[in-house]
């Protein structure tokens, strides 16, 4: 695809992304699951990143709210209440945070206000509540991925700065750079990157129906099957099967269309269809191995929610969310429950709210 074309299509999704469609909630579902309401964001945003650290606690970090964020706040599932806690030092959305196993958060990359995109990386360390800056991103990118490897490594792959970047680098922990690695097969943005059992990552779609595989021994990006319909801003579910569930997202428009990858095979496959189209969407992995698919953009914002069951290949409806939204999170706690924080409806609601199956 050129880069014209690839230009507008991050144009676009990103207009989409900050607002500029319709408003409205959906219809409420049939319920065997329940939303109940908890803490209010301190900061109302959207497009932020939600990190679950060793204590339980959860870090909101930056996003978007009218203009990029700095602020962070903690979520504390013992008292039900977020609390502001040092801030980023550069204002950023689209941005990307991973938990490393000392227990501080990279975060990486991202989008500012006036059209800025951002090279540079910082930790937040939960001893202090700050966030400290480390080496920078050999490419100022966003709407990247990163994925935490076996060793201890982060590996960011793709995203879009002028254009879409097929470059890919590695974070090392000890050393606090950034070194490149293999270059992806295609440039793509908005794309999933899903570790595999086997460590070896699964990178898909982003304005391309493509996927492949990055392997750490080889430092390499290989081919692998294709997805039946192009998708963006799509969610991808490691199954404990170690296949993945890549569900929704946006072609041409928002799909309800999900398909599974087999490791194995090498090979996509059609799965059952969502209830609703959707993208912006969340997925969350359950503890007894379904999938929770949340909200997102469809026609308007969705407040429905629905259960992929691996064992049948199906959605079937879930509770209805209190409040539509898409651009949120979508965490699993230590209780079993899910936190979903935040989000745009409109304007991004400050709610927060569990769900319990």
């Amino acid at each position: 695809m050129a880069r014209g074309v690839i230009g507008r299509c991050a144009v676009a999704l990103m207009a989409l992304a900050l607002g500029s469609t319709g408003c409205g909630t959906s219809e409420p579902t049939a319920s065997s699951g329940t939303f109940t309401p908890t803490g209010i964001l301190a900061t109302v945003r959207a497009l932020h990143t939600a990190t679950l650290l060793p204590d339980a606690r959860e870090l909101i970090a930056g996003g978007y709210n009218q203009g990029a964020l700095t602020s962070a706040e903690l979520y504390d599932p013992a008292t039900g209440t977020f609390t502001l806690t040092g801030s980023l030092r550069t204002p950023r959305f689209f941005h990307t945070a991973t938990l490393l196993p000392s227990g501080k958060v990279l975060i990486a990359g991202g989008y500012g206000d006036s059209g800025s995109y951002f090279a540079s990386a910082e930790l937040y360390d939960p001893a202090t509540g700050t966030f400290i800056p480390t080496g920078s991103l050999r490419a100022a990118r966003f709407l990247h991925t990163a994925t935490l490897l076996p060793g201890g490594q982060v590996l960011i792959a793709g995203g879009f700065s002028s254009h879409a970047l097929e470059t890919a680098e590695l974070y090392e922990p000890a050393t606090g750079t950034f070194t490149p690695t293999g270059s992806l097969q295609t440039a793509r943005f908005f794309h999933t990157a899903t570790l595999l059992s086997d460590g070896r990552v699964l990178i898909a779609g982003g304005a391309s129906a493509s996927a492949e595989i990055y392997d750490l021994a080889t430092g390499s990006f290989t081919a692998t099957g294709s997805l039946a319909s192009q998708r963006s801003a799509h969610t991808a579910t490691l199954l404990g099967s170690g296949k993945v569930l890549i569900a929704g997202g946006f072609g041409s428009s928002w799909l309800a269309s999900a398909e599974l990858y087999d490791p194995r095979k090498r090979k996509f496959t059609d799965t059952a269809s969502l209830g609703d189209a959707r993208y912006f969407e969340t997925a969350t992995l359950l503890p007894n191995g379904r999938v929770l698919i949340t909200g997102g953009f469809g026609s308007s914002w969705l407040a429905s929610a629905e259960l992929y069951d691996a064992a049948t290949e199906s959605f079937t409806a879930t509770g209805s969310m209190a409040t539509a939204r898409a651009q949120h999170t979508a965490t699993l706690m230590p209780s079993g429950r899910v936190l979903v924080v935040g989000g745009d409806g409109r304007l991004p609601p400050a709610s927060a709210e569990l769900y319990v199956e």
